[in-house]
């Protein structure tokens, strides 16, 4: 992997290996082709954008890990924006049996496949996979023709994951800094 920095970026020059705790995501630029966001974190991605570039036949931007039911991770993108050129991507695909992928408050631009949503050819997963969208807006965000195991989610089942309190914010982050007058 190749990482480099300035003072208010970093360059990951290999798919996002976004595993293991919780992170918050915020003001961020990610892309790539497929699998670019991967893993089994409890990931809050907030006013970035995921902006999908040629390359590979079909481009999948999520592939998320969890193994379990009951575990809380999962990957939630809320006011986020969704790019790209060459062709269209999967907001996400089925890797493991229980992985959760949640679009909130998102601009879905045309980059995005009608169907939405992938489940690898793994049509046993149909019942088990967790792949969310709510109140997105723009071409692709149209449900007409998405993968019928997507979910549009309702209020109350949306509230859980919009805010810091998904990633329990509140014990690992700092509050914002009061200006001095």
């Amino acid at each position: 992997m190749r990482l480099s920095t300035t003072a208010d970026s970093m360059d990951f020059k290999t798919p996002f290996c976004d595993d293991r705790g919780k992170h918050l995501y915020k003001d961020c630029y990610v892309e790539g082709t497929v699998d670019f966001i991967f893993g089994s974190g409890q990931s809050l991605y907030l006013n970035s954008e995921i902006h999908v570039i040629p390359g590979d036949a079909m481009s999948f931007i999520t592939a998320h890990s969890r193994s379990k039911h009951d575990e809380p991770n999962g990957y939630v993108f809320v006011h986020c924006t969704v790019t790209g050129t060459g062709g269209t991507g999967y907001l996400g695909r089925t890797w493991f049996p229980f992985g959760r992928v949640i679009y909130a408050y998102s601009q879905l631009s045309e980059a995005v496949n009608p169907e939405g949503w992938s489940n690898n050819g793994q049509a046993h997963t149909d019942s088990t996979v967790y792949f969310g969208e709510y109140h997105n807006q723009g071409p692709g965000a149209d449900l007409s023709k998405r993968a019928p195991f997507a979910k549009l989610l309702s209020d109350a089942e949306v509230k859980p994951f919009i805010s810091l309190a998904y990633i329990e914010g509140s014990k690992w982050l700092l509050p914002p800094t009061t200006p001095r007058v």
